[in-house]
């Protein structure tokens, strides 16, 4: 009892009686029946428009299904594959691994089947029998439809039949508001969006008539006005990515079937919430407050979108709209390798790519921020490769009418508190910042270090949002990060799910360089729940043209009796190549201990790895960290 009254005080402080006082009253709603009257069970049966009026109608899109600015590739092996296995009903889950799903409830990993008939707000999403539910929501998502169309395109084989096909199968199979397929917004919206890019490039395929358009139309109309009438819930309780890709449903389907009875309403409230989302939740800095790289690159994707979509139709997203989204360019490209497209693996990542329109690796990230740049009229100085497909499907070829974006050698993001170092063909990059809005890791004074490619100190990543409490606390927590620990505390106290208490509110940093180093600073107040007044001090010095660099680390105000550790999460073959050595206050070395930690490159994939800690009963560490 006295545990949950410390957890409202802290959370009433830190979220608000609006936030509260909102979740109390959703909560009700659903214990009581009330979510179920106001979302009913039933089905829209009618006929919005005729095939051959939505044909000749032909609105404005993305592309044109008959002009696509695409150069054909028939080499494309593992785009073959992956469609050869859609067709024997295999999908592919978070970019890395396949499964045999021949329905769309039972949980891959666990074999739990939910319950089709359930109202939507009787499912538990964090059942621990069922397992992560995202592993239902994954296939229903429905990004495999773009290998689909893409194979269709490159090869030349229509695959229409198939695609509709899946779609009519989800639509019979998930009735209106029952089942997980219902549960969040979030979910619904991103299937519309990727329906709709289907329904635009097979809009003249013989396998589409009219009784399966009208099928279709149905259940994108029911889906919307499902998102419509629960808006106020990511609004209010879950603003970040969430509300984007529900306002961009609305957007979209607003433009695209305006004989909807509700499209223009939804278009109109739609366009307004993204462009205020959009502009509360990017900093001018351009840095994302879900403190994310996967999550800003989801951002990333709907802005392309957004952009290109309200462009062909005459209409444009406000030009702070624009400003946002060149910032988090110029943010993004600053933290990113040169030679694979790939940032650091930091912050929470839960394998989300929402359209994927290429055949790049899913950390490379040159796809999706080619063409937003595209849009935009932005160079990114990426040059040639097979990242711009996605760009020329979404915005066509154009040739950049601004200035090249080029990574400074020091920048500095204080908006949020990310610190990065380029030099020689490697990054050397720290996060040190405060919040204002949720946190969902504890990681201040995190050090990633890139060599041409290779993450030699690398983020742990995140494996999966439902696990059980020591992995949850483990992956988001201190420990699977490259700073400090008091003891094995982290620097927030974790709670339930993704709650912390005991915000960190206190950060500043900054760059500079000096003679033959470059050089960040940083600190922050934290381990409040630990005790009173705690910094953690980090200075990281970067020699110029060479692989060595200086970590110094103090921590003011340790409690009695609680030992200080300095962690470090290395790449495999890190001892092979690098020597590492660290040394307390008096000059002493310190040894290290071998721990063991785990890796997650994908959601919902982990391997064991070696964690390097450094101990000491005193309050300083100097780090050492060279080529051999």
């Amino acid at each position: 009892m006295l545990r949950d009254l410390s957890l409202l005080w802290h959370i009433v402080r830190q979220m608000g009686w609006g936030y509260v006082l909102f979740r109390a009253g959703y909560w009700l709603e659903g214990k009581t029946g009330l979510l179920r009257l106001r979302f009913p069970k039933r089905s829209t049966r009618r006929s919005f428009i005729s095939l051959r009026e939505w044909r000749d109608r032909n609105p404005a899109f993305l592309f044109d299904p008959h002009e696509v600015n695409v150069s054909r590739n028939a080499g494309l092996h593992e785009l073959k594959w992956r469609v050869s296995q859609i067709r024997r009903r295999r999908f592919q889950y978070f970019s890395s691994q396949w499964f045999d799903v021949h329905d769309w409830h039972t949980n891959p990993l666990t074999g739990y089947r939910y319950n089709v008939n359930e109202h939507w707000s009787l499912v538990d999403d964090f059942s621990v029998t069922a397992g992560d539910i995202k592993y239902v929501w994954e296939k229903s998502r429905f990004t495999f439809l773009y290998d689909l169309i893409r194979y269709d395109y490159h090869f030349n084989e229509d695959q229409s039949a198939e695609a509709f096909t899946l779609i009519s199968d989800w639509i019979a199979q998930n009735p209106v508001n029952r089942g997980p397929n219902w549960k969040c917004s979030q979910e619904i919206a991103l299937r519309v969006l990727n329906w709709t890019f289907a329904l635009h490039y097979f809009r003249g395929s013989h396998a589409l008539n009219q009784s399966l358009l009208d099928q279709i139309l149905c259940s994108i109309y029911d889906q919307i006005r499902h998102v419509a009438q629960n808006i106020r819930f990511s609004r209010t309780a879950v603003r970040n990515n969430h509300i984007l890709t529900e306002a961009m449903g609305l957007f979209t389907t607003g433009l695209t079937f305006p004989f909807f009875p509700e499209s223009p309403e939804w278009e109109k409230a739609g366009k307004e919430l993204f462009e205020r989302e959009i502009i509360t939740q990017i900093a001018p800095d351009g840095t994302y407050l879900q403190f994310s790289m996967n999550y800003h690159r989801v951002v990333v994707q709907l802005l392309t979108w957004g952009i290109r979509l309200g462009e062909v139709h005459g209409d444009c997203l406000c030009e702070t709209v624009y400003a946002q989204a060149k910032a988090s360019l110029v943010f993004l490209r600053t933290c990113q390798d040169d030679s694979n497209g790939q940032l650091p693996h930091y912050g929470h990542c839960d394998g989300a790519l929402f359209f994927p329109l290429s055949e790049c690796e899913f950390r490379d990230f040159r796809p999706q921020m080619a063409a937003l740049a595209n849009v935009q009229g932005v160079d990114l100085g990426y040059q040639t490769g097979k990242w711009l497909e996605e760009s020329h499907w979404l915005c066509g070829h154009r040739r950049p009418i601004a200035a090249q974006i080029n990574p400074r050698c020091l920048s500095t993001f204080r908006d949020g508190g990310y610190h990065v170092i380029r030099n020689a063909g490697t990054i050397t990059f720290l996060r040190c910042g405060s919040y204002k809005s949720r946190p969902f890791q504890a990681d201040n004074n995190h050090l990633d270090i890139w060599i041409n490619g290779r993450n030699i100190l690398r983020d742990a990543g995140t494996w999966l949002y439902n696990a059980d409490e020591e992995s949850t606390r483990y992956f988001s927590g201190t420990r699977s990060h490259n700073t400090v620990t008091i003891g094995d505390f982290d620097q927030m106290q974790k709670d339930r799910r993704f709650i912390w208490t005991h915000w960190i509110t206190s950060a500043n940093g900054q760059c500079g360089r000096g003679n033959d180093e470059c050089w960040i600073e940083a600190e922050f107040e934290g381990f409040r729940h630990v005790g009173k007044d705690i910094v953690h001090k980090r200075r990281v010095i970067k020699q110029v043209g060479r692989l060595h660099w200086v970590i110094e680390d103090w921590v003011a105000n340790v409690p009695t009796g609680l030992q200080v550790r300095q962690r470090w999460h290395p790449d495999e073959h890190f001892s092979r190549d690098f020597c590492i050595r660290t040394f307390d206050e008096h000059g002493h070395e310190i040894l290290p201990v071998v721990d063991s930690g785990w890796y997650s490159a994908f959601y919902g994939h982990k391997i064991q790895s070696n964690m390097l800690v450094f101990e000491t009963s005193g309050n300083y560490f100097k780090t050492i960290i060279e080529k051999i």
